[in-house]
């Protein structure tokens, strides 16, 4: 529980680390989506995002530039925000059932991010009106390589941080 809850905390911080571009602002968010996922799993990994999103959603300004409440998540940015859960749960399945190594990792993470784009681009399509062209270039194209990294640096992370734990389970 007190990794679920640290992690949570995490990703309201590290969604405040970020770049205003437009209308989907460039944050740190999705790299403790992905830890969360890899080190707690699916269901934990998926329970410590929700934490997250209800922080968010009583108004507890967890969302990128310090926005919390219930118009975040019904507003344009409001589907990646839920796809984040998504993202938790595909990381936390490829984690536990095909294990840490780096290239399962970063296929799953990669595979959590899609499916995040997509409901997160869908529900921006929908709200807004705006076509899918419009909606790829404000919304995925401009964050493609930042979580490229992303995926990158916690597939390398998650292996070493479940050691990091383990050993510190071991300690009186």
């Amino acid at each position: 529980m007190v990794l679920c809850a640290l992690l949570a905390a995490m990703t309201g911080i590290l969604s405040q680390i970020g770049i205003p571009i437009g209308e989907v602002p460039i944050n740190l968010a999705l790299f403790s989506v992905f830890l969360a996922g890899g080190l707690l799993g699916s269901y934990k990994g998926a329970v410590s995002i929700a934490v997250y999103v209800m922080m968010g959603a009583v108004g507890i300004p967890v969302f990128s530039n310090f926005r919390g409440g219930l118009s975040v998540l019904v507003g344009p940015t409001g589907g990646y925000i839920l796809g984040y859960l998504l993202a938790a749960l595909v990381v936390g399945m490829v984690s536990t059932h095909w294990g840490d190594a780096f290239w399962k990792l970063a296929i799953g993470m990669a595979s959590g991010l899609a499916l995040c784009y997509l409901f997160g681009t869908a529900w921006f399509i929908l709200l807004t009106g705006k076509g899918l062209v419009a909606a790829l270039g404000a919304c995925v194209i401009p964050f493609l390589p930042g979580d490229a990294a992303k995926i990158i640096l916690a597939a390398l992370l998650v292996p070493e941080l479940k050691k990091a734990i383990q050993f510190s389970r071991r300690l009186p």
